[in-house]
């Protein structure tokens, strides 16, 4: 017999769930605690199954039977009615993510392959630039023309690399969101083609190797940390980049086989990267470790030794000593290549030494092996031309196989 509202009111809970017949396969389940749920019991493909269709009195009798009258029609169109309910809320759910939470996966799927200074100076720009503007926005309405006017306000305050940065990430975020089904197109191609002319820069300044006397003559007389001093020399002397330099913790210098090995985790290029160390590194590592041997860091924080030296600290006092524009901390790179360069050393020694490594893996780890001890002799050749040049002895160019 069909059910009535007076047969669903009156009945009782019992010990046990239990359930109400209507008809075409629609029920009431009444549970233990009183609850009273319809239910539509159907088989698709051989096999049984039941869907919720919400609870008495919220739905009331004459609604579950429409909503059962509906799903019968799914089933006459060969659709199973849980997949075709379950594709729904998917769909609902694409449709109210947001661009923050479509850019913070993305940013945690690619953290990984990201040394943790890129990781991290990705992650501070999307904070500060793409969430104000963009983050509470539904994916989907994102639009082309105001992708390309928040690019726009990044180039109008200078910021040229960032500019071109966004308009990468941008392009990643949407392809990682086409990938997941969780947009239908991509509203940041072709930004570039709107993308302002930056005027031309010295991303990485550097001296003449000739002006490297009364470069450090300045840092050794200026009143600045003893750190910072040790800093400059080291960069000078390695050709590291100053971020593997000031977040380098002790454990990764042997100073008894003259080798600081930097972890592919902390590398650009994810790749482990071995630096021979000459006399005169190994004396400031030397006097480094009387101050701060008792920290993880080598060049622990003043503030907190658990935190590195400040990013900036570097460049600030290049600046402040007059070399602005001149001269960097990462510039020291760019004048170690130009100077081994210009001396006829081998490339791939001078490559390997500034960490730019083959794109083949198998070649990349023989070259590592093969040319430690070439860069050893190099390396220590550039440390001993610094001192002749600070002495005023007679730098001569040492030409290589």
């Amino acid at each position: 017999m069909a059910l009535s509202d007076s047969s669903i009111r009156t009945a009782k809970p019992k010990a046990k769930l239990y359930r109400l017949a209507d008809a075409n396969g629609l029920c009431l389940e009444i549970t233990p605690s009183g609850s009273k749920l319809w239910r539509y019991r159907y088989r698709f493909n051989g096999k049984a199954k039941m869907l919720a269709l919400g609870a008495y009195p919220a739905v009331t009798l004459q609604r579950a039977r429409q909503l059962r009258d509906a799903v019968r029609q799914t089933l006459a169109e060969g659709k199973d009615p849980s997949l075709e309910r379950q594709a729904e809320k998917e769909a609902q759910q694409l449709d109210g993510l947001t661009f923050k939470e479509l850019a913070l996966e993305w940013h945690s799927y690619r953290a990984p392959r990201w040394a943790q200074s890129t990781a991290d100076k990705t992650a501070a720009y999307i904070a500060s630039d793409l969430l104000p503007v963009l983050g509470h926005r539904p994916v989907k309405t994102i639009t082309r023309p105001e992708l390309a006017s928040l690019v726009r306000g990044i180039e109008d305050r200078g910021a040229y690399n960032v500019a071109k940065k966004t308009r990468q990430w941008l392009n990643q975020i949407f392809r990682f969101g086409l990938a997941k089904g969780s947009v239908e197109s991509n509203p940041a191609t072709d930004l570039d083609v709107v993308a302002a002319h930056a005027p031309p820069t010295r991303h990485h300044p550097s001296i003449p190797f000739t002006e490297l006397p009364e470069l450090l003559k300045q840092i050794d007389q200026a009143n600045i940390h003893v750190m910072t001093r040790y800093a400059i020399r080291l960069l000078m002397l390695t050709g590291v980049r100053p971020g593997e330099l000031r977040a380098a913790p002790w454990c990764e210098f042997d100073l008894d086989d003259a080798v600081w090995t930097i972890p592919k985790e902390r590398m650009k290029a994810r790749r482990p990267h071995t630096v021979p160390l000459s006399h005169q590194a190994l004396a400031i590592l030397g006097l480094l470790r009387e101050i701060t041997g008792g920290y993880k860091l080598v060049f622990a924080g003043r503030n907190n030794a658990n935190r590195p030296m400040s990013e900036n600290t570097v460049n600030k006092v290049l600046a402040e000593l007059g070399y602005k524009g001149r001269q960097t901390g990462h510039g020291f790179r760019h004048l170690l290549s130009t100077e081994l360069n210009s001396r006829g050393y081998n490339r791939d020694w001078i490559e390997r030494q500034l960490a730019h490594g083959d794109q083949d893996e198998i070649r990349d780890t023989y070259n590592h092996a093969a040319y430690l001890e070439q860069r050893r002799q190099m390396m220590q050749e550039w440390a001993d031309s610094i001192d002749a040049l600070c002495a005023g002895g007679n730098i001569v160019s040492i030409r290589r196989a």
